[in-house]
């Protein structure tokens, strides 16, 4: 029994060294909250939920967008929303950093710091250069659904 026991303990360090080995760096299998409002800013959730949410890392190999937002703020739901919609054709080529101000993690709070200028919802792009390509608060367009300069500015980026 202890040598199952000290077998389990060993794969159980080797995945925490490997986790450390490769940190998460951005947020994943984003989609929307429930219960949203697009309308009024009747919504109590954060509109965008997903894995490693807290994960706040400027990619050095790819570009990354950056969204500050809120809940209770029907223009961060609708930008939330065109963000969610772009996610599963650029997950793998930019890497999302979702920011809840109301919440932020630890490390979230270097780039709210830097990037964050007091309105939601608020994009941020920088190039896998590292250069701010794009920083500007408001929605990036004036119908609810319309992607077409979120993705424009997404494909710039690459």
């Amino acid at each position: 029994m202890n040598l199952m026991k000290l077998a389990a303990a060993l794969l159980y360090a080797f995945a925490l060294a490997c986790i450390a080995s490769h940190p998460a760096r951005a947020a994943s299998d984003l989609h929307l909250a429930p219960n949203l409002s697009f309308t009024d800013d009747s919504s109590s959730n954060f509109p965008i939920a997903g894995d490693s949410i807290g994960d706040a890392k400027i990619a050095g190999d790819r570009a990354t967008i950056m969204f500050f937002g809120t809940a209770h703020c029907w223009n961060t739901n609708r930008e939330a929303e065109r963000l969610v919609a772009l996610y599963p054709k650029y997950r793998d080529k930019i890497d999302f950093v979702i920011v809840d101000l109301d919440h932020p993690s630890p490390s979230q709070q270097s780039l709210i710091a830097k990037y964050y200028r007091g309105l939601i919802p608020t994009i941020t792009v920088i190039d896998r250069k590292g250069e701010v390509i794009y920083d500007r608060a408001g929605e990036t367009a004036g119908t609810r659904g319309d992607t077409s300069k979120l993705e424009a500015l997404l494909n710039s980026a690459k």
